[in-house]
């Protein structure tokens, strides 16, 4: 069983950074952090989606303004 580290990782029990090992057992994926012994599996988590963030977001502002037809470019040297 090969234990690898996972870097940045926070563990959600004791909050110690750097701390949490993923390692496989029988086919399932296993986080544990060495500090203070937490543990949880790939079935305890549920997946989720996409998180919501600025660059994926749709904002409603935008969708709604009507398109600008009379848009042209500027020269700014002759």
């Amino acid at each position: 069983m090969k234990k690898r580290f996972i870097a940045g990782a926070v563990c959600p029990k004791c909050a110690a950074m750097d701390r949490l090992v993923m390692f496989e057992d029988q086919g399932v994926t296993i986080r544990e952090c060495v500090e203070c012994g937490f543990t949880d599996n790939q079935k305890d988590l549920e997946p989720q989606g996409e998180l919501e963030t600025r660059v994926n977001q749709v904002d409603m502002h935008d969708a709604a303004a009507p398109a600008d037809d009379d848009v042209s470019p500027i020269k700014i040297l002759h």
